[in-house]
């Protein structure tokens, strides 16, 4: 379900704990979420391509979708545009040396023999973790649904369902 939606459930208490907060939290959620994980797959980004197995980048881009994912879940696309902005912001700060450090070398371009990886792990990360984020967001909406399925919601009788299904359990005895 959208968070959206909620009028639509007979009541919100079915919904996730996450989807109940007030609008700006989710949102808040989304920023704080977005930083966290742009900042720890800057980090983790190069684990590997000094060798040519880019095993960071991997569970980089990996954390990127999984948030990415929730984002959207939490906040729609909206919460996820906040995600998408507030992670990329801080990558891209960081690989222009925001604060006179560069933690994201990127195009040596030198030619000096180093692995493929080493020299182009930085570019993929950053273009790859916007990438991520603008797939997750052309999804369709419906995987993104949380609380009672279409047919499960209170007073559609679902209840009836139940008890028929406990007296065929009750027949088979």
């Amino acid at each position: 379900m959208n968070p959206r939606d909620a009028e639509t459930h007979a009541s919100t208490a079915d919904m996730p704990l996450p989807l109940r907060r007030h609008t700006s939290v989710r949102w808040l959620a989304c920023i704080l979420t977005g930083l966290a994980v742009g900042m720890v797959g800057t980090l983790a980004h190069r684990m590997g391509a000094s060798h040519d197995v880019p095993y960071g980048l991997l569970l980089a881009l990996a954390l990127v979708t999984v948030s990415t994912w929730l984002a959207r879940a939490r906040a729609g696309a909206t919460g996820l545009a906040l995600h998408l902005i507030a992670s990329s912001g801080l990558a891209w700060m960081v690989a222009m040396g925001f604060g006179g450090d560069v933690l994201t070398p990127i195009g040596f371009g030198d030619g000096s023999g180093l692995p493929y990886f080493s020299e182009h792990v930085g570019y993929l990360w950053l273009f790859g973790m916007v990438i991520v984020q603008l797939v997750v967001l052309f999804l369709p909406r419906r995987w993104f649904a949380a609380g009672p399925r279409d047919g499960e919601r209170a007073g559609d009788g679902s209840d009836n369902r139940k008890a028929a299904v406990a007296k065929d359990e009750g027949t088979k005895r």
